[in-house]
Parts: structure tokens; C-alpha cells; sequence
């Protein structure tokens, strides 16, 4: 699975095409169909990095990603099929976003303080929808791991030994006492303050301690550590040794995670890198070339447009964005006004971007006129029954390309057309695809993963914006 990063052809172009359908012109482009991706396998542990590519340097790090289709225990079985994997991806999918939405609607509640809620770590690991992940050194001398990535968390944390209740993992269980750069914390210490809900043993050792909405957990000693990105190497960075773990955590080590909050990795290590990082997924149905994750100055192209990152005050961890509208074929879409999308005062509401979300959920009245607006560019295509979370799907049997109208997202000061394959995606491993947004009632939107392959997402914390490089994972 390792090899170097090189350009990705882009298999789909713009064009304006004239047709007048209920008296609106349209734009449209073309999209090459293609199937689900078959089932994979990943081998473990036979590699102690990450060398797809010469990049790493004392100021920039890469690794490479891969979709946690590849780990998941359903990938061994041998009646597994493309569209089971889809379907098990939209269940974790749903899990997910239920999640995060009802971290940000609890914010909302009056009863609740920043405190509550300034570090928190939620995330649909628990159910297997951590997207992506990669592998990592872990201590001195490095042991190298599977890590899920997610712009959802903040606490980084991996199993450890001894483990009094540990779920299985396809690496060899990490054991802090083999390693020379392992240090625990003290009670006292300003790392474990930042924890939301601290404790501390009989020996002043700081403990932590992560919760998922299914009851999953993990516990342990809040420590600092050094961890091993290909050749460059980050010191003390404060992780959890997690000691007891418990759920469906799908054979990774543990979490990377990315979020906005302090004890995030970049909030921690940011400053070593410019406080930039991106990410860049590719299409798994298109493209065996791998996804990758960059810190570093390098994250920002000239070819990158920004739009500001908005601040929650009341929950410092998701990346929200200002998303101000919406157009198909070449047209805004009446009814999608930038009060669907607005991020209120009491912590509800707004829209994030997030790597571990795949379908973007939009909020029910913005869902319903992009949804509708779609469908009326699209009245040439024959429909077929419904899929899942997606209400407009098509029978596209026969076909090995369609045109469909074209769809712009408008952020503030940043327009993202998007690749057709990036909103009308195959279902089944028969010719049946769907339109790849789903309406949400909750007042959070996010913006996922599958609308994000092929562009660059560049977060640059320090300019406090959030870019795309819509030139392909070059």
C-alpha cells in the first residue's frame, strides 16, 4: 500500500451545455461512471514507517492515509462485497454525525458551561467511523501503529500495557516501559488541567479518561510521549495510555486526533509546523494512489482559496466554516440563505468540516431546495428507489458516462466546485447511484468526506482559515 505521491488525473471536466429545462438554463458536466471499490486487504505491521514520499523535514511532516475499510474485521470474511462495505459505511456514518450533532445541540442547553464542553471528545470511533487512519511511531525507540485520524477529537491516545481490559488491535500492544521518552504526569501539571474531568491516583499520576455515546470508553494515565511521523520525530506530546478500553474500536492502536482544541495534535504541536496542516483524500472508487496528511508550511499552494475560520466559544474542537449558499447548474439556489447556516451565539447551529463524517448532512430546508433544484437538472435520467439516507437516486444501467448539472458550494470569500463524482456516487455494485447529501434536522451541517476527495483541505490554524486546492492529491 506504500508508494509515492504523484499527480492524479482529474477523469472528469466542466463545460457549459445550454438546455432549458422549466425555462432555467443549465451548466452541466460529465461524470465517468465507476463501481464501488472491491474489497482490500492491508498487511500489519511489516512496515515501521511511512515512506511514500521524501517530504519530511524538521519543519514538515507527511504520512500517508488509509480508509478504514481496510481494517475493519468484515474485510476478512469471504462473502464480503462492495456494497455491504458501502452499507456498513453509511451505518457508521449515521452514527457518527448523530454524535457530533448532539455535542453541539448540547451546548445549546443553558445548564451547560464552556467547561463542559471545551475539550470534549466525541467521536463515532466507538462505532467503527474514525474514516481514516495511519501509521505511527509511538516512543523511543518507535513502535509503530495504527492510528484513526479525526478532526473531530482532540486527546490522543493509544491501548497500553498493562491492560486490565483491552479490545484487539492488529498491533502488538504498546508498553510504556520500553520506551525511554515515556513520562507520566503529575495532578498538578498544566496539561492535565486542560482536562475536562481530570483524576489522579494514590502516586499524584494524572489519569483521563474519554467517553463515546455508545458506552465505549477508554482510561488510563495522562502521559507525554514522543511520537515518530516517517523520519521526523515530535516530543512530548501529552497522550493517553489508556489502560482500560472497551467498544468496537476496529483493530487500530488508537486516535490521532486533529481537532481545534489545545490538547489536540496540532494544538499541541502546531507551533513546530507553522500551525498549518492538510489532508488530501483521494476517490476510493477511482484511484489506488494513496490519501496523505501534511504539517507543515508547505500545506498552503498557490492555488489554495480561503475562507475564515469561525470560532464557537462554547466548543473550541470542530472547524466551523461560514457556508453562504449553494448553486446547481450555474444558478444559486432560491432558499438557501446564509441564516440556515448560522452559527448562534449559544453554541448551536453553524457548519463544520470533518474527516470523519462521509456523507455531508445539510440542515432540513437547505437539504430539501438543493435536493429539489438537483432533480430538476436531472429529469433526462431514470430514477430508481431510494438508498438508505438518499432520496434521489437514478438507474444509470448501460451508461458508462451521464451528464449532471454542475454543483458550487460559496463559502465566504471561497467558491468549491466540486468533481461530479464528489455528489453522485455509486451504491450498489449494479449501475445504481445516488445524490450524495443528506438533510439533517439538527441545526449542525458537515460538510464530509466524500464532497472533499481530490481537493487539498488546508487548516491553517495560525491565519485562522480553512482552504481547498481543487488541483487533485498531487
Amino acid at each position: 500500500m506504500e508508494g509515492k505521491l504523484i499527480s492524479i488525473p482529474l477523469l472528469f471536466t466542466f463545460f457549459t451545455l445550454s438546455i432549458s429545462v422549466s425555462s432555467v438554463s443549465l451548466q452541466y458536466q460529465t461524470l465517468t461512471l465507476r463501481s464501488l471499490p472491491e474489497p482490500q486487504s492491508l498487511s500489519w505491521a511489516t512496515q515501521d514507517s511511512n515512506d511514500f514520499q521524501p517530504l519530511n523535514s524538521e519543519n514538515t511532516l507527511a504520512v500517508q492515509l488509509h480508509h478504514v475499510d481496510l481494517i475493519t474485521p468484515y474485510t476478512s470474511l469471504s462473502n464480503t462485497t462492495p456494497h455491504a462495505l458501502f452499507k456498513l459505511r453509511l451505518q457508521r456514518d449515521a452514527v457518527r454525525a448523530k454524535l457530533l450533532s448532539n455535542l453541539a445541540e448540547a451546548v445549546a442547553n443553558a445548564n451547560a458551561t464552556v467547561k463542559d464542553f471545551s475539550s470534549s471528545v466525541i467521536s463515532g470511533l466507538a462505532q467503527g467511523s474514525g474514516e481514516y487512519f495511519t501509521r505511527i511511531g509511538i516512543g523511543t525507540p518507535p513502535k509503530y501503529a495504527y492510528m484513526v485520524l479525526d478532526t473531530g477529537s482532540d486527546v490522543v491516545w493509544i491501548q497500553c500495557l498493562p491492560c486490565r481490559q483491552c479490545y484487539n488491535q492488529s498491533d502488538p500492544v504498546f508498553d510504556p516501559t520500553k520506551s525511554s521518552s515515556f513520562t507520566g504526569l503529575s495532578c498538578d501539571s498544566p496539561l492535565c488541567r486542560r482536562l475536562d474531568s481530570p483524576g489522579c491516583n494514590n502516586r499524584n499520576k494524572c489519569l483521563y479518561q474519554v467517553s463515546y455515546g455508545d458506552g465505549s470508553f477508554t482510561v488510563g494515565e495522562f502521559s507525554t510521549e514522543t511520537l515518530t511521523f516517517r523520519k521526523t520525530r515530535v516530543s512530548d506530546i501529552a497522550f493517553g495510555c489508556g489502560h482500560d478500553n472497551e467498544g468496537l474500536f476496529i483493530g487500530a492502536a488508537g486516535l490521532l486526533g486533529l481537532g481545534k482544541g489545545k490538547l489536540s495534535f496540532p494544538g499541541q504541536a502546531g507551533s513546530r509546523f507553522g500551525n498549518k496542516f492538510l489532508y488530501c483524500l483521494v476517490d476510493r472508487t477511482g484511484s489506488p494512489k494513496p490519501s496523505y496528511l501534511i504539517f507543515g508550511e508547505t500545506a498552503v499552494t498557490r492555488n489554495t482559496i480561503f475562507t475564515p475560520l469561525l470560532t464557537n466559544q462554547k466548543l473550541n474542537t470542530f472547524y466551523y466554516v461560514e457556508l453562504t449558499g449553494i448553486s446547481v447548474g450555474g444558478t444559486r439556489v432560491p432558499g438557501i440563505t446564509p441564516e440556515l447556516f448560522k452559527l448562534g451565539a449559544d453554541g448551536n447551529g453553524g457548519v463544520i468540516v470533518d474527516s470523519g463524517t462521509s456523507v455531508t448532512r445539510l440542515t432540513q430546508p437547505a437539504y430539501v431546495a438543493l435536493r429539489d433544484a438537483f432533480r430538476l437538472g436531472t429529469k433526462n435520467l431514470k430514477r430508481a428507489p431510494n438508498y438508505s439516507l438518499f432520496d434521489t437516486c437514478y438507474d444509470l444501467s448501460g451508461k458508462t458516462e451521464v451528464k449532471v448539472p454542475t454543483l458550487v458550494l460559496h463559502f465566504k470569500d471561497a467558491d468549491l466546485a466540486l468533481p461530479a463524482s464528489n455528489y453522485l456516487i455509486p451504491v450498489s455494485s449494479g449501475r445504481r447511484f445516488c445524490f450524495g447529501f443528506a438533510g439533517t434536522a439538527s441545526g449542525l451541517s458537515i460538510i464530509g468526506n466524500i464532497q472533499q476527495q481530490g481537493f487539498r483541505v488546508v487548516f491553517d490554524v495560525a491565519g485562522s482559515r480553512l482552504g481547498f486546492a481543487p488541483r487533485g492529491c498531487n
